[in-house]
C-alpha cells in the first residue's frame, strides 16, 4: 500500500480551499473543510472532489461532535489537523483592528481539537505577527503542543523562495507526534509576474471593468476617470504615483505634503519580480500594488488567483469581484500547500 494514501486530513477555516487542494496535489486525502462561511461552500466541493465542506462556527463546534460528524478517531498517526485561522488582528497591514477582534484568538479554539483528538500531525500558518506580539495566543499553543510530546518546527517562510510568483511572508509551523519534523527548504524556483502573467500565459489584454462570463473570470473591476488618467500618467513595469502626486488635479490629499508614505498604493507591479502580496483588495490599486505592470487597469481575479498558484481550472463561485476576491486572497497558495503536504509525508 503506498503510504501516502494512508494520510488524511480536516483542513480549519478552510476558506475556498487553497490549503485542502494543495495537500491533495501531494497525495492526501482530505476530509474535510470546517468554516462558517457559507459563500465558500460551493467553490470547495466543486474542486475538491471527495472533501466534504462542514459549515461550522469554531467558537462553538465541538471536538466531540466533529468526532461524532466525521467518524475519526483519537490519536491517529497519520491524521493532520491544519489551522489556518483569519488573521487579520495581528496583521502589519493597516485593518481594523475593532472589526477583527472576535477573530484573534481563533488558535485556541482550533487547540481545543488538537487536545481532543491529538493528531500525528498539526500545520499553522499565519501572520508574521502572530509570533511576534507580545500579547498572541501563538505561545501558549505551542507550550501546549510541546506539552503533549509533540516535535515542533516554526518560523517565518517567504513563499516566493518555494516557487509562488509573489512576495508573501508568513508565520509557518508544522508539528508531528510521531516523528522528527522540519520547515521545508526554499526549493530554488524563482517565479515573477512575468513567468505566469500576460499574453503568453493567456492572459489577454483588457480594459478597466471588463467582466468574463466564462469561468476563467479574467474579471477587473471599473475605474473611476480620475483613477484611469492617474495610471495612465504612472510608469509602466513597477511605476508608482510619484508622476502624478504633485499635481493638485490628481494627488491624493491625504498624501498632499508629499510624503513618501505607503508608495506601493496604485502602483504597478513589476514584470521580472514576484508580485506583492495578494490580499482580499487586490482588485483595487487603492489597497495596494495591484496594477497590471503595464495595462491600465487592476489584476483580475484569475490573474490574482494565478498568483496565489490556483489551476486555471479552479472555479470560484461568487456574487461579486469582492466576494470571490475574499477568497483568493485568504487563501493558503496551493504549490506551497502542497510542498508542506510533501514535507509531512517524508517525514514518517
Amino acid at each position: 500500500m503506498n503510504i501516502k494514501n494512508e494520510f488524511k486530513a480536516i483542513d480549519f477555516f478552510s476558506g475556498a480551499g487553497g490549503l485542502t487542494h494543495g495537500l491533495k496535489a501531494a497525495g492526501i486525502a482530505v476530509l474535510a473543510g470546517i468554516d462558517n462561511d457559507r459563500t465558500c461552500k460551493v467553490t470547495f466541493e466543486k474542486n475538491n472532489k471527495g472533501a466534504i465542506f462542514l459549515e461550522k462556527d469554531i467558537t462553538k463546534y465541538s471536538p466531540a461532535n466533529l468526532e461524532r460528524d466525521l467518524k475519526i478517531k483519537r490519536r491517529d498517526d497519520y491524521m493532520i489537523f491544519a489551522g489556518c485561522a483569519p488573521c487579520q488582528f495581528w496583521s502589519i497591514i493597516r485593518t481594523s483592528k475593532e472589526k477583527s477582534k472576535k477573530t484573534k484568538n481563533l488558535i485556541l479554539d482550533f487547540q481545543r481539537f488538537v487536545e481532543y483528538f491529538k493528531p500525528g500531525f498539526v500545520v499553522v500558518e499565519n501572520v508574521p505577527g502572530i509570533s511576534s506580539k507580545r500579547e498572541s495566543p501563538m505561545g501558549k499553543f505551542i507550550t501546549t503542543l510541546e506539552f503533549f510530546g509533540y516535535n515542533i518546527a516554526h518560523g517565518i517562510t517567504d513563499m516566493s523562495l518555494y516557487g509562488v510568483p509573489q512576495r508573501r511572508r508568513r508565520f509557518t509551523l508544522l508539528a508531528s507526534r510521531v516523528s522528527a519534523i522540519s520547515l521545508p527548504k526554499p526549493n530554488g524556483k524563482k517565479n515573477t509576474v512575468r513567468k505566469v502573467l500576460g499574453a503568453k500565459n493567456g492572459f489577454s489584454k483588457i480594459k478597466a471593468g471588463t467582466k468574463d462570463k466564462t469561468g476563467f473570470l479574467h474579471t477587473v473591476a471599473s475605474l473611476s476617470k480620475k483613477n484611469l488618467e492617474r495610471l495612465q500618467m504612472t510608469d509602466k513595469n513597477g511605476g508608482d504615483r510619484s508622476n502624478w502626486q504633485s499635481k493638485k488635479t490628481h494627488q491624493l490629499v491625504c498624501y498632499a505634503s508629499g510624503e513618501k508614505k505607503f508608495y506601493d498604493t496604485y502602483g504597478r507591479m513589476w514584470w521580472d519580480k514576484p508580485s506583492p502580496t495578494i490580499t482580499t483588495k487586490f482588485f483595487s490599486i487603492s489597497n495596494g500594488r495591484f496594477a497590471h505592470p503595464e495595462e491600465n487597469r487592476a489584476i483580475s481575479l484569475r490573474e490574482g488567483a494565478t498568483l496565489q498558484t490556483f489551476p486555471k481550472s479552479y472555479e470560484f463561485i461568487g456574487t461579486s469581484v469582492a466576494s470571490i476576491a475574499k477568497m483568493i486572497g485568504n487563501a493558503v497558495p496551493p504549490a506551497f500547500a502542497e510542498i508542506i503536504g510533501e514535507q509531512i509525508i517524508n517525514s514518517k
